[in-house]
């Protein structure tokens, strides 16, 4: 017999002649090892030498293999990145894809798409280029820095501008960071920034108007009152005095540190086992006039925060600062008993940015790689005129047409049942404690009956 014959493979019994050899396990082993064995080199070469042998099988078919189109240049390569991005919120319902409604999420994958940052066999669906975002934030929530992990193409060296085209102006892309391949922008985020900017007449004394229709009109029957010429003026002239700014100061100094956050959030689902929140710092600014009213600046940071839990944490501080409640009933309502802590209007919440220290320590120390670190540092001042022109304008410009925050302010005291603990003394009646098991009253429901508190109209939450 010759050698050639020796080289032949075996057939096994009963199988027609001209099969292929049965696969033992040691050599699919073999094989398995081999293959992880390969480097990224291996693997890239044997990408292409399958692209080309489909090219041309496609050729000799008479058909286009998937992924070539008129070109015959093989797919670009996907890089994971964090891509730095800025928006006002005013006219979508929140960052999160959400279908039937308009998000920024949505916009976004649609300007990655036209600008070929994501191809297009990737265009049908987000997660297929495993788009995950650092923060989540409501219904026209503003942010002036905001990060989104994905896996982009990245070769075309004018392929931010190329977004920037496709998205509408109050939606901006700063930039990208090239990052490891484990890279989440959620999982990965160390804490989170947020700013609060509220005009300062919410801290003025309450209107008689309000408190007398809130005597003497049955609670199915009450209207909030619109503000007059006189008011608005009022509300316009009114400075903060030191010692209110002082007791803001106090107050939000109390939500340093680890709390039981409960009572500043929707209370479904909610437990002693997954409300607690640690807090770096809430601080206030000197207050600042713009276009002829006085605005106050607070900025939390934080690791985490529940579902409507910086608005409440605001809400609180403005009716207790109304009331001349007693900074001991903050201690009280930390992991006390459930009540209705009001929600401060989503007009003037906007999300700073979010925090990557622990994932840029790491990349720091490891000179060799190819990541950057995450920081908004190199596009701080395209970032401010965007904040002023589309966030901090676009708020003031609400409110002065709207007059959102003298809405809120009254309508919480056309209906005050709701909110009966916060008084001068501090203490909790039984009448403000929530049953569990029992909706919630809400004063637009007064005419049907008590009703439990809408969640639609924010996303925030663990997650930023």
């Amino acid at each position: 017999m010759s050698p050639e014959a020796n080289q032949v493979p075996s057939v096994a019994a009963g199988a027609p002649a001209g099969a292929p050899a049965e696969e033992t396990p040691d050599n699919k082993r073999k094989r398995s090892n081999n293959n992880r064995a390969q480097t990224g080199k291996d693997r890239r070469e044997h990408a292409k030498r399958k692209y080309d042998e489909r090219r041309r099988e496609g050729d000799a078919r008479g058909r286009v293999p998937r992924g070539d189109s008129e070109s015959s240049e093989p797919r670009q390569p996907k890089r994971r990145v964090a891509l730095l991005l800025g928006y006002c919120g005013t006219g979508y319902q929140g960052m999160q894809v959400n279908p039937g409604a308009r998000t920024i999420e949505s916009d976004l994958f649609k300007a990655l798409c036209g600008a070929g940052a994501v191809s297009e066999d990737n265009a049908s669906d987000q997660h297929k280029v495993q788009l995950q975002r650092a923060a989540r934030t409501d219904k026209g929530v503003h942010a002036a820095g905001q990060v989104v992990s994905l896996k982009m193409i990245v070769e075309d060296p004018d392929i931010v501008a190329k977004i920037n085209q496709h998205l509408p102006a109050q939606i901006r892309a700063w930039g990208f960071v090239r990052t490891v391949r484990s890279f989440n922008s959620k999982t990965m985020c160390d804490s989170r920034i947020y700013e609060y900017l509220l005009p300062t007449y919410v801290f003025m004394a309450p209107s008689q108007q309000c408190q007398e229709i809130a005597r003497t009109v049955p609670i199915a029957e009450r209207e909030v009152p619109a503000a007059s010429p006189e008011e608005i003026a009022q509300m316009r002239a009114y400075r903060l005095p030191p010692e209110t700014l002082q007791f803001v100061r106090d107050a939000l100094a109390k939500y340093k540190g680890t709390h039981d956050y409960r009572n500043f959030t929707v209370t479904k689902g909610c437990t002693e086992h997954n409300s607690k929140r640690h807090m770096f710092w809430f601080e206030a600014a000197d207050p600042m006039v713009v276009e002829g009213s006085e605005w106050l600046s607070l900025k939390v940071k934080g690791q985490s925060f529940m579902l409507h839990q910086i608005r409440k944490m605001v809400g609180l501080i403005i009716l207790m600062a109304r009331a001349g409640a007693p900074l001991s009933l903050m201690d009280r309502l930390f992991g006390g008993p459930l009540v209705n802590v009001p929600k401060a209007p989503g007009l003037g919440l906007l999300l700073e940015q979010p925090v990557f220290d622990g994932y840029n320590q790491r990349t720091e120390n490891q000179a060799t790689t190819a990541s950057g670190v995450v920081t908004f540092e190199p596009h701080k001042a395209a970032i401010d005129a965007f904040k002023q022109e589309f966030i901090y304008d676009n708020i003031v410009k609400t409110e002065l047409a709207e007059c959102t925050f003298d809405s809120w302010v009254k309508n919480i005291e056309v209906f005050p049942e709701q909110f009966t603990y916060i008084n001068k003394e501090g203490v909790i009646p039984e009448s403000a404690i929530i049953v569990p098991g029992q909706s919630m009253f809400h004063p637009r429901d007064a005419a049907r009956g008590p009703a439990a508190e809408s969640s639609d109209d924010e996303q925030d939450a663990n997650d930023g």
